[in-house]
């Protein structure tokens, strides 16, 4: 009889036992290698423990936002439900809507406009295409001028207003500390992060991306070429990526640079790489051309759900805890990412870790989008590629905006 009722009792524990493990739900959970899982794996380690039912996979791959994007465009036009969760650039957004591949999340909202009224209003715009809600902020961005606190003090220079400023002060720094110090890094290589440096040199000459061959895009493209050839940026300029000058900044050999949010937290010590610059790091707003005023790019990542997913509630319930205030604050004080809620830039902690926050949210709340089309991933190749041969010196400035404004002008009207 003992031997007939503990059969029982084992039959039913291992029916209880399958019934919670087909209850289980895994979300495939896609980012870039470069936008840090070990900042994000502990979050989702948090969110398991709050939800015993649901289990969190990350998957990477791309060390940049066209690889990435490359990568989802050949899952998601296959219709393939793998993937539950992917992050993506801010500027991918109009596109996946149109393609039908990123799920609308309004109807898991029901009070959407409440909920939203806590967020910055330029990573919500950037989410929402045509009045619905297609993705998640994750965080949002913008470009920053960096600087050497240590050299100006040295050299008894003040933080540039101006394009001529910068390139005046870099070149006397230069020649003064002799070696290799870089004046000034950007990005030229056929990447996103050119389109933004090619839009902020164009948008604080007082230009717009509507015309790229005003006098204001002209100036701009020029001021970067001549940067090169006048050795006050790299030779190798043209092939410059994002995370390639966060490293050199990082190892001590720029004196001022453009960069995102993330590049804070590596400079301070919190990264893969050895840091030869903490306490000597500060940040402004981008200079400008003459009387002009500072402009900078929205950037920033936001979460999108897979519209062949099988898991979308599941899915939608994650992207809300990843959007909360603790978590937000969280990434804030670990990664240096700029928060998508406003209350953040006023709280002790966040600015404690990154006391530019506070200087700076006029200016995240000020940043201008790129252009807002499906047709976004054509426009940028025909940007970069144009702006990275005129670094390189394959093209000349007014070939490259000549051609550039041939290409665009159909995709733009």
């Amino acid at each position: 009889m003992r031997t007939r009722i503990t059969l029982s009792l084992a039959l039913a524990a291992a029916t209880l036992l399958s019934g919670a493990s087909a209850a289980t739900t895994t979300l495939n959970v896609f980012m870039g290698s470069q936008q840090r899982p070990e900042i994000f794996q502990p979050l989702f380690d948090r969110f398991q423990k709050q939800n015993p039912n649901i289990r969190i996979k990350i998957e990477t791959g791309g060390a940049t936002s066209e690889a990435q994007n490359q990568y989802l465009t050949t899952v998601l036009a296959a219709k393939d439900s793998t993937l539950d969760i992917f992050l993506i650039d801010v500027v991918r957004t109009a596109t996946f809507a149109a393609a039908g591949w990123a799920e609308p999340l309004d109807a898991y909202l029901p009070s959407k406009d409440t909920y939203l009224k806590a967020f910055l209003p330029g990573p919500i715009g950037a989410a929402t295409v045509n009045g619905k809600l297609y993705a998640m902020p994750a965080f949002t961005d913008a470009q920053f001028l960096y600087y050497r606190k240590d050299l100006l003090e040295k050299h008894k220079a003040k933080v540039p207003k101006t394009w001529d400023e910068l390139a005046s002060t870099a070149a006397r720094i230069q020649k003064a500390e002799g070696g290799n110090l870089q004046g000034f890094n950007f990005q030229g290589a056929p990447i996103e992060g050119t389109v933004c440096n090619f839009l902020e040199m164009t948008w604080t000459g007082g230009g717009s991306a509507d015309d790229v061959t005003s006098p204001a895009a002209k100036q701009g493209l020029n001021f970067l070429v001549n940067a090169v050839k006048t050795k006050l940026s790299p030779a190798a300029s043209a092939e410059m990526k994002t995370d390639d000058s966060r490293q050199q900044f990082q190892a001590g050999n720029v004196l001022f640079g453009l960069n995102w949010s993330y590049a804070w937290a590596h400079f301070q010590g919190n990264s893969p790489q050895p840091t030869k610059v903490k306490g000597d790091v500060g940040v402004a707003a981008l200079p400008a051309f003459g009387k002009n005023a500072t402009a900078t790019c929205t950037g920033g990542w936001e979460w999108g759900v897979n519209a062949f997913g099988k898991n979308k509630a599941a899915s939608v319930k994650l992207l809300q805890f990843m959007a909360s205030s603790g978590v937000q604050q969280e990434m804030a004080v670990k990664g240096a990412y700029l928060p998508v809620r406003k209350s953040l830039y006023n709280d002790r902690s966040v600015l404690a870790a990154n006391p530019h926050f506070k200087a700076l949210y006029p200016i995240v709340t000020k940043a201008r989008p790129r252009p807002v089309t499906p047709a976004y991933p054509r426009v940028s190749e025909i940007i970069r590629n144009n702006v990275s041969a005129a670094v390189a010196g394959s093209k000349t400035v007014d070939a490259a905006l000549s051609d550039m404004k041939r290409d665009l002008t159909p995709l733009l009207k």
